[in-house]
């Protein structure tokens, strides 16, 4: 048995994560395009759907543009070391599996909870926001369910004489969720497939979106561009901006879940850096376009707490014929972000479980599929009660400052490895130098700061309660505490 500090900082050699990835039994089925689909169709979702009204109503004016092109920034420099460590180690796990090759243990462990959690958290946010869009369609079509079971208790809602009252529960919300988690454990090359189509919908939605409301936008929205700070930090001006910019971060974690699926690319040296930078530079363009538009056709003081800012964009135009059509292909296409999430975060579960980190249960597949089916049962029940009970602003600040971290040491794992392995075969190399990992640090780290301190202390109780977790069981069960027994 290792020494306690030792132990802490005991890393998996990359040799051997490699190795081990190779006699694992994950399909390796997916292709570049299916991969480019993934992040996509992950990516393009309840960040621009829902969250792009809320930024610019709370925190950045129609400045929220500046916002998506501020992540975008950082989310490049992280993409880029992204994909040289999933050409390096193209095993399931994404961030946890590279920092437990460049920094340890203890550190892998408390960023695959904090991946956990960033995932997790993401599907409640956009089940939340799915939820919005229906109610949006269910009025449009005359249907008025009581408002209180499509709000969480946190929410306020009117009734239908005028009052208002605190919501009971999002049970559409429950409901979507409940329907993935039944898709995916049918196996990732039907969801993928399923996948790709619903993307090929969701891309065609934004761009009759932006062509139909373009001759709508009043160039008065746009004025002032950065509302001035109203003496907050993050309420508008350029801190407001950069707070936006925290808030809608987790928009920008699609290529995040395409790392988790390395186990499953056919080729993945090759096709893995190709999906994770071509679907975060589509994604890039679509926000930067799609929030033009968005904050043209409707006053950004009009988006208060609003988690279908598409629909209000709609209403206004008057486009009756567009309107139902629209709406319901939106709402279609969360589905490839619920589909992305939740397969990211089992697959986690599951290369932890698979270094004894935790029970074996959680790295079980089912004999036909070959999905992980206890895990993906364990997270519909969380994801439910979350994307049920918790308001769509504090799950979208919760998965953003998870990504962010994720994406923070990963920047470091690049780091590592450049100063300690430089001669290492790399099937791709971000350029710069060392200049684009520590590039990804500063400007990860300087959105993470701006988000609220309620958000911090979150994080901090999951990371405590994962600790908790680790000494208890991960620290004694680790594999790498038996070095001598076969994997």
């Amino acid at each position: 048995m290792a020494q306690p500090l030792a132990a802490l900082l005991r890393r998996q050699p990359l040799d051997r994560i490699s190795d081990e990835s190779a006699e694992q039994g994950m399909k390796r089925v997916i292709g570049p395009f299916s991969l480019i689909a993934l992040g996509v169709g992950t990516t393009v979702g309840a960040g621009l759907f829902s969250l792009t009204g809320i930024a610019a109503a709370h925190n950045a004016g129609p400045a929220v543009i500046l916002a998506f092109v501020v992540a975008a920034i950082a989310c490049g420099f992280a993409a880029f070391c992204y994909a040289e460590l999933a050409s390096m180690i193209p095993t399931a796990g994404s961030a946890y599996s590279y920092t437990y090759a460049t920094m340890g243990e203890l550190i892998a462990w408390i960023i695959g909870w904090d991946l956990v959690l960033e995932y997790t958290v993401g599907a409640a946010a956009v089940a939340s926001s799915w939820s919005s869009y229906l109610a949006s369609i269910l009025g449009q079509w005359n249907i008025h369910p009581d408002p209180r079971w499509m709000a969480t208790p946190m929410s306020i809602v009117t009734l239908a004489d005028g009052s208002k009252v605190h919501g009971w529960i999002n049970l559409p919300a429950m409901v979507a969720v409940v329907f993935i988690v039944l898709l995916l454990l049918r196996g990732i090359t039907e969801s993928t497939r399923i996948n790709a189509a619903v993307v090929v919908l969701k891309l065609s939605v934004i761009a009759a979106f932006m062509v139909f409301c373009t001759p709508f936008i009043q160039p008065a929205h746009y004025t002032p561009f950065i509302p001035p700070n109203t003496g907050e930090f993050g309420h508008f001006g350029l801190s407001g901006i950069m707070r936006a910019a925290g808030m809608i971060f987790f928009a920008y974690l699609g290529f995040d879940i395409i790392a988790t699926t390395a186990q499953e690319a056919k080729r993945p040296e090759r096709t893995m850096p190709i999906g994770i930078l071509g679907s975060l530079g589509i994604c890039t363009l679509i926000y930067i376009a799609f929030a033009f538009v968005l904050t043209g056709v409707v006053d950004y003081r009009q988006m208060d707490n609003d988690g279908s800012p598409v629909a209000t964009a709609i209403d206004i135009t008057h486009l009756f014929w567009l309107q139902g059509a629209l709406k319901f292909s939106i709402l279609f296409g969360y589905t490839s972000v619920l589909m992305g999430l939740m397969m990211g975060q089992v697959r986690v579960f599951y290369a932890m479980s698979r270094d004894g980190l935790l029970p074996a249960i959680f790295g079980r597949l089912s004999p036909r599929t070959r999905a992980p089916a206890f895990s993906h049962l364990i997270f519909l029940i969380v994801t439910c009660l979350l994307a049920g009970l918790a308001p769509i602003s504090v799950l979208g600040n919760m998965t953003s400052i998870g990504t962010l971290l994720a994406f923070v040491l990963v920047c470091v794992g690049v780091l590592i490895l450049r100063i300690r392995e430089p001669n290492r075969p790399r099937a791709f190399k971000a350029p710069g130098g060392l200049i684009m990992p520590i590039c990804g640090i500063l400007s990860c780290a300087a959105v993470m700061v701006s988000l609220d301190g309620l958000t911090w202390l979150r994080l901090g109780l999951w990371l405590a309660i994962g600790l908790i977790v680790y000494a208890v069981y991960g620290y004694k069960k680790s594999k790498l505490n038996l070095p001598e027994l076969p994997r």
